[in-house]
């Protein structure tokens, strides 16, 4: 929701969530024209169906666009979606990994979630009678869950992660210059204008501590935050309408959470003034009234026909927490955590571009650091997995000729990390996102150093790797 131009647009939800509940539209739900302006009713049905309505919100909006490109693909070759035949799909598959004339040429991760994506879609298709078999194949496999069925075209070449990492000192840096308007020395920038700097600093150390998603810390609500006590760190907890895959706690440190309140008190207080002034929380239309928040994590709220519902935090979702607001001393004022410089709630989506500027202004200071929020989050692992491994190092007494004998004792190390993360699987964990230091051996991390997590050991692990960003 851009600053200052989402008023007009939230004063049409109304009557258009009216038109969309007669249709049965879901919340979150695609809709797709084609390129005569048409809309095809069975799409409709396809997305209502419980098994692509039970998906994330995330996995819904990364699959539309995943639609849209291939049907428009049959679109220029005179076919609709459910005329499309296994060549087709191969076709697909070749343009879009080897393809020589095209210029977005994508990697196996990526190919991969589109067929999933594909999968899903005719799969449900078929199940619906649309369509009699589904263009994509699949075969059996065996695997240490036991036999599935794989989809032919799936990619022998996908790498878990492509992404990189920041050392403490570099995400200080790209975090001080990108966002904070520092200049490289350290000094303030006279030319730097200074809207929205204690917000997005805030938001990065509130990432990089916590190791939340995007979408996870861009939709908290005030109420969930902690309060700052003087502990190292809080407990937090993630609700599983905006999670990835379920609820769960997370941990955030003492500085973060300052940083938030500091923001909170300043630069927020500011934004929501400004909205007072300006009439526009009363003009938001579907607006809903959060009238108290129980010790169990129960929310009660008012609808915009006066109807008072009550359930648990968790089933609120990103679009139902932006139109959450309290009843403030000056009046009312939005529940979520982050605004825009306008004071309405701000689209978790949005951080994905204040990354983008971020980066591109240390471009232009000629550093050779940035970020995007899901780098901040591995970055976290890795930092708290050193970390992990130090203190457990240090509680056990060992010796550098003992730790090769307690390697098992940092299996739970890992542990540890894969539920702050919230994966599965701590296979997730090990191979993907903390692959700087896989194939390393626990002592070559745990030698004789005074402090393994120093800048010493971040700045070998980038020279070893490449893959993790040092300031120096």
């Amino acid at each position: 929701m851009p600053d200052g131009s989402g008023t007009g647009v939230l004063e049409r939800w109304g009557d258009l969530e009216e038109r969309e509940r007669a249709l049965k539209i879901r919340a979150g739900q695609p809709i797709l024209i084609d390129p005569a302006g048409r809309s095809d009713g069975r799409l409709s049905a396809v997305f209502r169906h419980h098994e692509f309505a039970r998906k994330k919100e995330g996995t819904k909006e990364t699959y539309a666009p995943t639609y849209r490109l291939f049907f428009s693909f049959l679109w220029q070759r005179g076919l609709d979606w459910d005329q499309v035949t296994v060549s087709d799909l191969e076709d697909w598959e070749d343009w879009r990994l080897r393809g020589q004339e095209n210029k977005g040429r994508i990697v196996g991760a990526t190919w991969a979630r589109e067929l999933a994506a594909l999968r899903l879609f005719y799969d449900i298709a078929v199940k619906l009678r649309f369509l009699a078999a589904s263009p994509v194949l699949t075969r059996s496999a065996v695997t240490p869950d036991g036999v599935v069925e794989v989809a032919e075209l799936a990619p022998s070449d996908v790498r878990s992660s492509n992404v990189k990492w920041l050392s403490p000192r570099g995400f200080r840096l790209w975090r001080d210059v990108g966002l904070g308007g520092m200049l490289p020395g350290g000094l303030e920038s006279s030319s730097w204008p200074g809207r929205n700097d204690g917000r997005d600093v805030a938001f990065a150390d509130y990432v990089y501590s916590s190791g939340l998603r995007r979408r996870e810390t861009g939709t908290l609500l005030l109420s969930e935050l902690p309060g700052v006590t003087g502990r190292a760190y809080y407990p937090g907890w993630v609700g599983k309408a905006v999670a990835k895959r379920a609820g769960r706690f997370y941990y955030v440190g003492h500085h973060a959470v300052q940083g938030v309140d500091l923001y909170r008190l300043s630069a927020r207080e500011a934004a929501v003034a400004r909205a007072r002034r300006r009439g526009l929380y009363e003009k938001l239309a579907g607006r809903l009234l959060l009238r108290e928040m129980r010790q169990d994590r129960t929310a009660v709220w008012t609808g915009p026909g006066g109807r008072t519902f009550c359930a648990r935090v968790d089933v609120l979702t990103a679009r139902e927490r932006m139109l959450m607001f309290v009843e403030g001393e000056g009046g009312l004022e939005p529940a979520m955590l982050w605004l825009t410089e306008s004071g309405m709630p701000m689209a978790y989506k949005s951080w994905t571009k204040v990354f983008e500027r971020g980066s591109e202004r240390c471009a232009r200071a000629g550093l050779k650091v940035f970020a995007t929020p899901h780098m901040l989050r591995h970055s976290m692992a890795l930092r708290v997995l050193l970390s992990l491994m130090r203190a457990l190092d240090r509680r056990l007494g060992l010796a550098p000729q003992e730790r090769k004998r307690y390697e098992e004792v940092y299996g739970t190390v890992w542990a540890m990390v894969k539920d702050l993360l919230g994966h599965r699987s701590v296979v997730t964990t090990q191979e993907i996102y903390l692959e700087p230091v896989r194939g390393l051996q626990v002592e070559t991390l745990l030698n004789d150093m005074d402090d393994p997590v120093s800048a010493e050991l971040f700045a070998e692990l980038a020279r070893r790797t490449g893959l993790v960003l040092d300031a120096a």
